[in-house]
């Protein structure tokens, strides 16, 4: 089971202005071939189909640990491109004749399929719109393979999102990909470790792929600060401490310590947007709905929003 909390995995501001380019160009961390959701069903699939749990503890928990860490990385990437689609389309304050969306929407692939397809946020395609598939999912049910498999996803995600990186200037963006820089690099150095234990074959010498280290990217910068980069988050009260057996020693600098941490990082609060009536619930006006949700807290035993 999974517990869920309301809060994001590092605490990232609303972007000041929409950029609908840019959020085009995030998405492609949501549904594209090396995007969060290949990771995070890649990694569930492995945990739900791993065979001898109890003789390969270390390495389920791994697995299944990261797999939790990804869903929270799901949640960003879509609060980051609904923060930089917020204001695109008018929060509402659009009049019958206007063309908002003409401007904002004009030079984006995806952006098109944001407004006529979707709810203005958030959608399960790649940066050209076109849905993310099933078949990218890897599980060999062997152990072995299935590591090797998920150290290259890792380093593919990677060189994804530095390419990204490459496509966008906008502050909020940036910054966002500079906390996954600093997470997908610790899921690969952590992969590269399990496989060390299992055949003695040293992977993490190959890292960073690509060639560019976190240190040289300055949204990184925070984030390396604050120890990120050496610490593995254990998303569980009780379970999955078998991972202290492959995340510990020296990191890839040799003067910095593995460590895994108990719980997730304290992150930051969720974005607070105003509602858009027509793209939502078009049979209620805002203040309807806000007497409707007091109705239910109160009918609840909680008190009024």
């Amino acid at each position: 089971m999974f517990l869920r909390i309301d809060r994001l995995q590092v605490e990232m501001p609303l972007p000041k202005d929409p950029d609908p380019a840019a959020a085009a160009v995030v998405n492609e961390l949501m549904g594209g071939r090396f995007g969060e959701m290949t990771t995070l069903n890649t990694y569930m699939y492995q945990s739900f189909n791993f065979r001898m749990r109890d003789k390969l503890r270390p390495f389920y928990a791994l697995i299944a640990n990261i797999a939790t860490e990804e869903l929270g990385h799901i949640e960003l990437v879509g609060a980051a491109v609904n923060g930089l689609l917020y204001g695109a389309d008018g929060n509402g304050k659009i009049s019958a004749g206007d063309a908002p969306f003409e401007s904002t929407f004009k030079s984006t692939g995806a952006g098109t399929n944001y407004h006529l397809n979707g709810p203005h946020g958030i959608m399960a395609v790649n940066n050209l719109g076109q849905p993310w598939r099933g078949d990218y999912i890897f599980n060999s049910g062997n152990l072995i393979l299935d590591l090797l498999h998920n150290f290259f996803l890792e380093c593919g995600a990677r060189t994804v999102k530095l390419r990204a990186y490459e496509m966008t200037k906008n502050p909020a963006a940036r910054m966002m990909l500079g906390y996954l820089f600093t997470r997908g690099g610790v899921h690969a150095h952590a992969y590269a470790l399990a496989l060390e234990k299992l055949t003695g074959v040293e992977l993490k010498k190959m890292l960073p792929i690509p060639r560019i280290f976190d240190k040289e990217i300055p949204e990184c910068e925070k984030f390396i600060k604050e120890g990120s980069h050496r610490k593995l988050y254990r998303f569980s009260p009780e379970d999955y401490k078998e991972v202290a057996a492959i995340w510990n020693g020296p990191g890839l600098d040799a003067s910095e310590i593995l460590e895994v941490v108990d719980g997730p990082p304290q992150g930051g609060p969720q974005y607070q947007m105003e509602g858009v009536p027509e793209a939502f619930i078009p049979e209620y006006h805002p203040e309807e709905l806000v007497e409707i949700a007091n109705k239910l807290y109160t009918a609840a035993g909680g008190s009024k929003a």
